[in-house]
Order: structure tokens, then sequence, then C-alpha cells
């Protein structure tokens, strides 16, 4: 019987490791976190996920406040994302890694109605979803302390990034404030660096620039890593850096960090007749961030802080109001600054019960609260009548976990902001797994 607990035990720590290890996992090593000596590692993650919103959904509830106060409730369905983990051992430290997401259920033709741009009417080549393949990576492994990984990756900035898999937190969707202001999850092409040295994690990288024309004033750069070609222009490039320290078991601290140009980092190169006023523009993006994570006694405990900044908005401002009407970029104005703070605890009540231990059942009664900003004007800036885009977001909910790599969710949260503009209210459920099943 103590032969077969033993593999039992080994066979549920291959298929995923518990809350405790996924939260140590960086995101660009789970593709092959789990393979544990097979050459081929299949896995994956997804979320189903219900909201009921008591609050109007119309898109001028921000400009006319009192005419929408009164509004009925709104409710949607969603598959925020469906991921496939294939991941291969050549061999001689050589691997392969490979991450394909389906967003919103796919991809195909939908008609948006853009908030940021007085409700217009908007046709995208898009079914309110997406295809994504985030990462698609070779790697030359010397040692456990330098690795070389080149090809499509992970950009690690932030906690939401370097672990954003649905069972690194406790929301039903992903924290609100970075996956507001930074690309979520943000991956491009290029070149990393990283190791292990004791209690440490390190990462150098080199990637395609952003593209500071698809910044936008709701969102700030969430959008500039994309690209609507069928390939990234790389005329400027972009280095993060991320060090992550273990300080005990359960407990991790990092910081994380981002600069490069991301002006004239378009296609064609002379931002498509936007003229030559334009020409010594940078708009260098600088963004710092800290974030912890931990999971001991029965708690788990994660926050963040990231602070970000463009220069040359005034200039980068103008250049996106005057790019051309058909060009596929955001017009909107940008901040030069913007921030989000987060933190969330929760607590496991089943640790208090014997049969529920042994049988690995876990329910995490938790709690969270955010601030975040998507658009710090400057200071030759008038304040808008109503600033939107400074919110304060507090949750409260449970996370059932009826086997290590399931857990299914429940949260009242509410999001509230400066008078005129009314609070907004939601219920959310979901169900969210991550496994390895090869």
């Amino acid at each position: 019987m103590q032969i077969r607990h033993k593999i039992l035990t080994l066979a549920a720590l291959m298929l995923l490791g518990t809350t405790t290890m996924s939260a140590q996992v960086a995101a660009g090593d789970s593709v092959m976190s789990h393979a544990r000596g097979n050459r081929l590692s299949v896995g994956g993650y997804g979320e189903v996920a219900f909201s009921r919103n008591f609050y109007s959904d119309n898109h001028y509830r921000y400009r006319n406040p009192s005419k929408y106060k009164d509004d009925p409730s709104n409710g949607r369905f969603d598959i925020p994302h469906a991921v496939i983990y294939l991941g291969y051992d050549f061999g001689h430290g050589w691997t392969m890694g490979t991450e394909i997401e389906f967003e919103h259920t796919g991809t195909g033709a939908a008609v948006e109605i853009e908030t940021d741009e007085g409700g217009e009417y908007e046709t995208e080549v898009e079914k309110g979803g997406e295809v994504e393949l985030e990462q698609f990576w070779l790697q030359k492994s010397f040692s456990r302390a330098a690795n070389l990984r080149i090809g499509h990756i992970v950009v690690p900035v932030g906690l939401n990034n370097a672990h954003h898999e649905p069972l690194n937190f406790f929301t039903v969707y992903r924290p609100e404030g970075e996956n507001t202001i930074l690309p979520s999850t943000w991956h491009d092409t290029g070149v990393s660096f990283w190791g292990r040295a004791g209690k440490f994690r390190y990462e150098l990288q080199m990637v395609a620039g952003l593209n500071a024309l698809k910044f936008s004033r709701d969102q700030w750069i969430h959008s500039g890593a994309g690209s609507a070609y069928e390939f990234k222009p790389a005329n400027k490039y972009g280095f993060s850096a991320r060090l992550d320290y273990y300080a005990m078991p359960g407990l991790r601290v990092g910081v994380s960090g981002y600069g490069g140009q991301s002006m004239h980092n378009t296609y064609p190169n002379d931002m498509e007749g936007t003229g030559k006023a334009y020409n010594n523009v940078k708009a260098n993006v600088f963004i710092g961030s800290v974030d912890f994570t931990l999971n001991r006694w029965n708690w788990i405990v994660r926050g963040q802080a990231d602070y970000g900044y463009i220069s040359d908005t005034p200039l980068l401002n103008s250049a996106k109001v005057n790019s051309p009407k058909t060009s596929p970029y955001n017009k909107t104005l940008v901040g030069k600054n913007a921030m989000a703070i987060g933190i969330e605890a929760g607590y496991d009540v089943f640790s208090q019960i014997y049969r529920m231990r042994q049988e690995q059942k876990k329910l995490y009664v938790f709690s969270r609260y955010e601030t975040y900003d998507s658009y710090i004007r400057e200071h030759s800036q008038s304040p808008a009548t109503n600033n939107y885009t400074k919110r304060n977001r507090v949750v409260a909910g449970l996370n059932f976990y009826p086997i290590p790599q399931i857990a299914v969710k429940a949260e009242y949260s509410h999001r509230m902001f400066k008078d005129p503009i009314n609070d907004e209210p939601a219920l959310n459920i979901g169900v969210a797994y991550e496994g390895f099943f090869l």
C-alpha cells in the first residue's frame, strides 16, 4: 500500500504540480516544466467564465453617467483562454516549446463598438476572438545557470505575464490592472538568456520593439506588441529583464523591467505618410515592476506594483491623430504614465478538516484590491471632465479545488470611479484547469 501511494503521488505531480509548485514556475518554463524526463510533453490550460454585470454596457456611460445609471444588468458567457502546450526534448541540451492559444473560442469577422472613439462601429477580421502562437522557441541548455532560448517567447514583465496561468490568480479573469495597461500575455520574437543560481532565477531578453501608434488612452501600451501584418516590424528593439528570488519554500519575490524605443517601429517605416515632423520622436517606453507570491501556512498571498513612462507623448499623440484614416492604428491620446497596483490573499479553510486534507481538496476564501490608471496625462493637458481610466476595484470570493489541477471560482467584484461616474458591480463564476497529459 505504501508503494502504491508513492506511485499515485508521483503520477499526480507529473500531471501538474500543486498550487505551490505552479505559483513558482515561470510561464516561459511551464511548457517543459512537467516533462519529468519524458521527451514529449503535452498539456495546457483553459477557462470558462460567466459574468452578470450590474451596470450599463452602453458605450456612452462614462460620457453621460446620469443617463445610464438605472440601465438593466447584462450577462455574458466567455472562454477567455484555451491553450495547448507542446514540448520536446531532442537531447544534448536541445529542447523545443510551443504554446498555442485560442482566445474567446477562435476567430472570424465581428462588428465592435469602440468606446474610446465615441461609440464608432468598426468591422474587424475577428469573431471577438483570436488564435495566437504565444510561444515557439528552440533552447540550448549549457547548464542550470546558462540557457539560450531563441524564437517567440513570453516577456515576463509584471506578475501577470510571468505567471499568467489561471491557477496562479484567484479571480475569474486575469488581474485587471496589469491586464489593462500591459500586453497580456506579452509575447514577442527575440532572444532570451536565462538561468538559475542558488535561490535566484534571472532572465535577459532582446525582442522586437513595441509600436507606439497602437498605444491607447484606455489600455496604454496593451496593444503595442501586436501587428496588423503577417510579420512583426522590428525597426526598433526592446529589452527586458527579470530577477526572481526564492527566499524560502513558498515565497518568491521578483523585480522586472522593460525599455525600448516604440516610435518608427511601423510598416512602412515612414509611418504611412505622417511626414518628417516626427523624425526625432522616439517614444521611449520604460516600465518597472515588483511582485511576490507567498504560498505557505495555508495562505496564498500575491501582489504587484507596476509603473510606466513614455517619452515625447505630445508629439506621439499628434502623430497618432494625423495618421491616415485607413491605417490600422489607434488614434486616441496616450498618457505619459500608467500605473497598476494589486494585492490578493486567500486562506484554505479545508486545511482545518482532516478528510479534505487527505483528499487534497482545497477551498480558498479570498479578497483582492487593485488600483490602476491607464491614462496619466501631461501636466500641460487639461484634466478630463469624467476620468474613467482611474479605477479602484475590490473583489471577494471562493476558489474550490476538487483536485489540484482544477479550480471552480466564484466572486463578487465592485469597480469604483470618482463622481460622477457610476460604480460597476459584477458577479463572476468560472472553472479553470491546468494540466499535463504526457
